[in-house]
């Protein structure tokens, strides 16, 4: 749309408006009730963020501070809408998502992971996604398998 039908100042003033969305994943949205929870409540905040903006008085100001959170508003509402809940796991006999497996890499380091959905993971606090290559060579697997990943081989230690 040409700058000439809007009230911003400048074709940048517009540009600064219309961030692209954010990438959703293709692949199945498998959640833990705790993922569930986290989506809904970022699919909350960034509602009231949004909610926030629409008290400015200046318009360019209200759509640059508006743009981040409508962004978020569409992410989160598609990935809610989206979510598949998946029950914690009832045997500790194979990896299977929303489990913790213990492995133990070729180099002698020892590594603890529960497997979850994409937008829950975060490695540095213990979780990776389903859809991680160490996650997926390891579902299905049970305690003393050997599995290949990233040019290693990885022993499944335990399961819980």
């Amino acid at each position: 749309m040409s700058v000439a039908f809007t009230k911003e100042e400048s074709s940048e003033t517009a540009a600064e408006t219309l961030l692209p969305d954010r990438p959703v994943s293709p692949h199945l949205n498998l959640v833990t009730e705790a993922g569930l929870q986290a989506l809904e409540r970022q699919l909350q905040e960034a509602r009231e963020a949004y909610e926030a903006t629409t008290t400015l008085d200046d318009v360019n100001e209200r759509r640059r501070q508006a743009a981040g959170p409508l962004r978020d508003v569409r992410y989160f509402a598609a990935r809610v809408a989206s979510a598949q809940l998946v029950p914690d796991p009832t045997s500790t006999d194979i990896v299977g998502f929303g489990g913790t497996v213990t492995f133990s890499r070729d180099d002698g380091r020892v590594q603890t992971y529960r497997i979850v959905g994409e937008d829950e993971a975060d490695p540095r606090i213990g979780t990776i996604s389903h859809m991680s290559p160490v996650a997926r060579v390891m579902m299905g697997k049970s305690s003393g398998d050997i599995v290949e990943a990233g040019g290693q081989e990885l022993e499944i230690v335990k399961i819980s």
